[in-house]
């Protein structure tokens, strides 16, 4: 069982300070874009076996806010050099290629699943990696502690003596963080998430 493999997903995406689109509305979903998919090949005993950042650059908004910038750490020079969303989809699609065995994928909380399923469904190009069942990670870590109001990655990992490795709202790092706590998740309750 522990030697199933699963890939965590970790996204990052443009916002805005008071999470106001400079179209004037709400930031969501159908207003944000992916800046980074943060991924993680490892195992459900948590031994990372792969990790890659994919960087995305915006096409509706290109330029990074100043909050977005300093939130992830992720430059504008960065983005203007990462290739469109309809180009990173391939490459994500090329390096799980090496994955054969790779059933699931999972993220913390369904934030991440429904801004794939958005910005796929605008730009016509879904990662070959959302045809597999996703696992709620945060679902299935409260379940297995019991923990409901402390339940961000961040508590989570505090909650189990964890300190965060490497920098917070940075897809590859909130990814790698998230294979750290997949030892302390019981696994009966993957199938709820």
């Amino acid at each position: 069982m522990s030697q199933k493999l699963i890939l965590i997903v970790d996204l990052e995406a443009t916002c805005w300070e008071n999470h106001i689109a400079p179209s004037g509305c709400r930031q969501s979903v159908d207003e944000m874009e992916i800046v980074e998919f943060g991924c993680v090949i490892a195992t459900r005993a948590g031994k990372v076996l792969d990790k890659r950042s994919f960087l995305v650059r915006p096409r509706i908004n290109p330029e990074l806010s100043p909050f977005c910038q300093q939130l992830t750490m992720i430059s504008q020079a960065m983005v203007d050099a990462a290739p469109l969303f309809t180009e990173v989809v391939p490459e994500v699609d090329a390096w799980l290629h090496a994955w054969p065995d790779l059933k699931e994928w999972a993220s913390w909380g369904n934030y991440d699943r429904r801004h794939i399923v958005a910005q796929s469904e605008r730009e016509s190009c879904f990662p070959a990696f959302m045809v597999l069942p996703h696992l709620n990670l945060k679902t299935i870590w409260k379940n297995t502690t019991g923990e409901r109001k402390r339940n961000g990655l961040g508590s989570a990992l505090k909650y189990h003596n964890l300190a965060f490795e490497g920098q917070p709202h940075r897809g590859i790092d909130d990814a790698c963080n998230m294979a750290r706590l997949l030892p302390c998740m019981d696994w009966c309750f993957a199938s709820i998430a």
